[in-house]
């Protein structure tokens, strides 16, 4: 197995850390007699010389070894090193020149894989056939070897890897211009109906939906329920591992939160990936999953709809009815997971707020976690319910201030509660108040408080966030972001915080210096005394800190001609974020719209993350926005979200999206 490992000058090549010089240690490991051995050494590989799906020259030069590693059948978990080779061989993970030579050694030789097609260990038989697709380059040699294991295959997850390896297969070669692929495209239509059992069945037509929706059969969603819920009863008899739910411990809950049903969910979660835009019969498939009798059907339809709730504005509220049926559930896994998924929604949670309010209420020791480490936080159910706007969240949330134990996070759901949490401003100014100057926690303390008194608008607060302006020593961790957040609130507050105006000009010549000019602008309107610090953040090093003046540059409106120069010229060579910026803060000063609408309307496509930015410029302009009106009805009608791809934090920051983009239209936004 390992003839020749000690020629490999291994010191002299690389992995993800450095010297490769420690891969032969991980190699010899992959053969060790002890499984705890074996695992550390498989690691080892994925986390140096796989490293995120890179591809180095020690990982090139691993692949003679581990091809003779999986043809030893003394050898133990041979299916693991399988993997390892499929994933290396991967050019779709890692396209560069190494990746490639490696699929070509890969490809030299897929004798190996054919070897193994028929081998004793089910756990290789099921590795091999997406190897054999990937590498054996030869569709008929390929395609006769799935077909023949198909026949004689009697475990039920080998069947299912060969139902996925020919799904690959067809989208490879292609069903309209390989006949090879169109047979491929047959078995499947095969698998996918009777005598198969079910869970076949829902694979094959997982693999069908990637690659020849038109076979796919035209009650595709009753069928796919109805095979989930034999392919439930099938294991019934099994048990389910919510029997002993464990202890309410950050491992227990992160144990809890893993799919259970690992194959179901593959299965579900492949169907729901390939019919992608088609949302309706996506939300009927999450409605049928919601609704099942099982629990394990249940919590995998609970994870998959945080998926789609990700990528697709419509079709929620049923879904989200039904996951807020979850959470009177026996079964901590499922509960949680109700739970974790209702918390990224905000807004969307609605339909599910009657039974957010009546957890919190009539299970109040739900109201707080307790994490085996660090400080409280709020719970769940109150963070959903809260966040979702829900005015019945401000009582529970005020009952929580009064309190032996206050999470620090509380203060962080009061925004989303608008006006309604007006109540609520006493007793978070009192703890604002309390909020000791210079302990290790001021900060985890101090900033969510502020940022609550800030959105509620609280006038009184004012001494409490100057004594902590003016307290805090000048060691103290974090201290730059409690007076940042400091600063933001007494800018909020406008004129109303006058007392702040020293304070706020001895901040110019600080590292806070934007922050403070833009405060001092909301509470004086004085540009004389904030310009100069614009002028001079705005020329300065750094695209942060230059996007960040344009940005204040652009609440001045007039008065910030003296910055349309620089303005200008970051408008025409900042990078995205900082040119969205600088152009809406020239179309703010001095008009010239005509100017850079290309700009702005190229960057809202290339650039999703300057949309917010676009559009709150343009609500800010009122008619004077006009020209990008047709920009903001065009997003309001999208029917995907405009970042799919940052999890709950992009259904938070959609929803704002849309909510200025209406504002804008209506004519209701303001400066």
């Amino acid at each position: 197995m390992f003839r020749g490992i000690d020629e490999v000058d291994w010191a002299s090549l690389h992995h993800a850390y450095g010297s490769a010089e420690d891969v032969p240690g991980f190699l010899r490991g992959l053969a060790s007699a002890d499984p705890a051995e074996r695992q550390t050494a498989l690691d080892g590989m994925y986390g140096t010389v796989h490293h995120e799906g890179g591809v180095y020259d020690s990982t090139l030069a691993c692949v003679p070894f581990l091809l003779a590693l999986a043809g030893r059948e003394e050898v133990r978990d041979r299916a693991e090193v399988v993997e390892l080779l499929v994933s290396i061989g991967d050019v779709d993970g890692a396209p560069d020149d190494l990746a490639a030579s490696a699929r070509d050694a890969l490809r030299a030789r897929a004798d190996v894989f054919e070897r193994l097609a028929g081998d004793a260990d089910p756990g290789v038989r099921r590795a091999v056939p997406g190897a054999l697709v990937r590498f054996l380059g030869q569709p008929a040699r390929v395609l006769a070897l799935l077909r023949e294991r198909i026949t004689v295959e009697r475990d039920d997850r080998v069947l299912l890897a060969l139902a996925e390896s020919l799904g690959l297969f067809a989208r490879r070669y292609r069903p309209t211009d390989d006949a090879h692929a169109a047979e491929a495209v047959w078995l499947l239509t095969e698998l996918s109906g009777p005598p198969h059992g079910p869970g076949l069945r829902l694979a094959a037509l997982g693999q069908l939906a990637g690659c020849a929706q038109d076979r796919l059969p035209a009650d595709l969603v009753p069928t796919v329920v109805r095979l989930l819920r034999d392919r439930s009863g099938q294991r019934a008899g099994a048990g389910h591992p919510y029997d002993c739910p464990g202890p309410d411990t950050l491992a227990g809950r992160l144990r809890r939160l893993r799919p259970s049903d690992e194959e179901g969910a593959r299965l579900l979660r492949t169907l729901h990936s390939a019919l992608g835009s088609r949302v309706s019969d996506r939300v009927a498939l999450l409605c049928g999953q919601l609704t099942s009798p099982d629990p394990l059907d249940r919590c995998n339809g609970v994870w998959m709809s945080a998926g789609l709730f990700r990528e697709w504005r419509t079709g929620h509220a049923e879904p989200v009815t039904l996951i807020g049926n979850q959470l009177g559930a026996e079964e901590a896994r499922l509960h949680d997971a109700a739970v974790a998924v209702l918390v990224e929604l905000f807004a969307l949670a609605a339909p599910a707020a009657d039974h957010l309010h009546a957890l919190v209420t009539y299970r109040p020791e739900l109201r707080i976690r307790h994490g085996e480490r660090g400080a409280p936080a709020l719970g769940g159910p109150l963070r959903a319910l809260a966040g979702a706007g829900d005015v019945r969240a401000v009582p529970v949330l005020a009952e929580v201030l009064t309190g032996p134990v206050v999470p620090n996070d509380l203060g962080l759901v009061v925004p989303h509660l608008g006006g309604a949490a007006v109540p609520l401003a006493p007793a978070l100014r009192r703890r604002l108040a309390r909020v000791p100057l210079d302990a290790p926690d001021t900060p985890e303390r101090a900033v969510p408080l502020l940022s609550a008194l800030a959105a509620l608008g609280d006038v009184e607060s004012t001494p409490a966030v100057l004594r902590l302006l003016r307290g805090m020593p000048d060691g103290l961790r974090q201290r730059e972001a409690v007076t940042a957040a400091a600063v933001r609130a007494l800018g909020v507050l406008g004129g109303a915080a006058h007392e702040a105006i020293p304070d706020l000009r001895g901040l110019l010549r600080t590292g806070s210096a934007i922050a403070a000019a833009d405060a001092l602008w909301s509470v004086t309107g004085d540009a004389d005394a904030v310009l100069p610090v614009l002028l001079r953040e705005l020329s300065g090093a750094g695209s942060g800190h230059r996007r960040h003046a344009a940005a204040v540059l652009g609440r001045l409106g007039p008065a910030a001609r003296p910055a349309l120069p620089g303005l200008r010229e970051l408008a025409a060579s900042g990078d995205a974020g900082a040119r969205t910026t600088a152009a809406c803060a020239v179309w703010r000063t001095a008009g010239e719209p005509e100017r850079f609408l290309p700009v702005l309307r190229s960057d809202w496509v290339e650039h999703p993350r300057t949309r917010r930015t676009i559009a709150e410029c343009v609500s800010v302009l009122g008619r004077a926005g006009a020209p990008l009106h047709d920009v903001l009805r065009a997003e309001l009608a999208a029917p995907r979200r405009h970042r799919s791809d940052s999890g709950g934090h992009g259904i938070r920051e959609d929803l704002a999206l849309l909510r200025v983009c209406r504002e804008a239209l209506a004519g209701q936004g303001h400066p």
